[in-house]
């Protein structure tokens, strides 16, 4: 974390959203028959949320992945009831959704020392197992982070999101004048006099056909879903991948940024969202600009931004930022 006047600027350098992990519970403690002793249940495998953990240090701590609880005590004559295993603990990030091998949702981590059991420990040794002890659960499972923000920029590639957030928040991200700069999140913090803060994600752009998971897909709409409002930035001159892709004008790329976020999860049109328009100082811009302001303000074009079900119109406040 680093401070910029007053802002503070976080950038996630090797940045990793997504990690999988072997977790077994421990193993029961044998019984004693002969006294009727039990053994000590084995412990549990906890993933727990941390503010200042990520999941690349994680993956440093613990390269090898595996993550194993203790075993239970055996019963034994000065000791009957044998004591339980040691549990392990997973720290994870906040934003960390748990699944199984199957992709079934075992939980969410949404805040500051959440905790979700992953694997449990086997049952002691007793009358009912015949004294003999039981193994530990085997489970693998992914933790897949979904940024938290206040605002997530949303736009094609070389729309100028990285621009405006080394704006907003003196950070430096990498911008250049091709597609695909930014290749990971990027988060900046503001913080006021007031000491309020908002926090501004950076997400790498996508592409048509992202919601079904062409390009960086499904790895960046993920983001969107844990942002309280979006950005939307759009180049006024319009977008064009490459030269075997077809051109989109600035009123187009709306429509499809909306769509792609509509088609991947239509709860995510009830978001509230402004639109900035970007590059305002290129040759032409205010012709294109007012073409634009007519083209949304016209009831038959608005439509297109609309649910084909729903006659909702999305919430869209018009800006225009310009960067020389």
């Amino acid at each position: 974390m680093v401070r910029c006047g007053s802002v503070w600027f976080r950038k996630y350098g090797n940045f990793i959203d997504n990690l999988r992990l072997f977790t077994r519970g421990g193993s029961g403690g044998m019984g004693y028959p002969r006294l009727g002793g039990e053994g000590g249940k084995g412990g549990d495998v906890w993933v727990v949320a941390h503010k200042k953990m990520t999941l690349k240090q994680l993956k440093d701590k613990h390269p090898q992945k595996r993550f194993v609880a203790g075993e239970g005590a055996n019963s034994r004559v000065n000791a009957l009831k044998g004591s339980r295993g040691k549990d392990c603990e997973i720290p994870v990030p906040v934003g960390i959704s748990v699944t199984d091998e199957n992709g079934k949702i075992i939980g969410e981590l949404n805040k500051e020392k959440d905790r979700i059991l992953v694997a449990e420990g086997g049952l002691g040794g007793k009358l009912l197992t015949n004294f003999l002890p039981l193994k530990g659960q085997k489970r693998v499972i992914h933790l897949d982070l979904k940024l938290i923000a206040d605002i997530g920029l949303v736009g094609f590639p070389n729309a100028g999101k990285s621009s405006l957030l080394s704006q907003v928040s003196h950070a430096k991200p990498a911008i250049a004048d091709y597609a695909f700069t930014t290749l990971q999140p990027e988060l900046g913090k503001i913080v006021y006099n007031d000491f309020r803060q908002i926090s501004v994600a950076d997400l790498p752009g996508l592409i048509e056909g992202a919601h079904m998971n062409k390009g960086m897909g499904h790895k960046f709409l993920k983001h969107i879903e844990r942002t309280r409002q979006l950005l939307f930035v759009v180049d006024i001159s319009g977008f064009q991948l490459s030269s075997q892709t077809q051109y989109r004008t600035a009123f187009e790329t709306i429509i499809l940024l909306t769509k792609e976020l509509e088609l991947y999860k239509e709860e995510l049109q009830t978001k509230p969202a402004l639109l900035a328009v970007n590059k305002m100082d290129l040759p032409g811009a205010q012709d294109m600009f007012h073409v634009l302001m007519n083209q949304l303000q016209n009831p038959k074009d608005i439509c297109c931004l609309t649910s084909l079900n729903s006659p909702r119109k999305p919430n869209l406040l018009l800006l225009f930022f310009a960067f020389i």
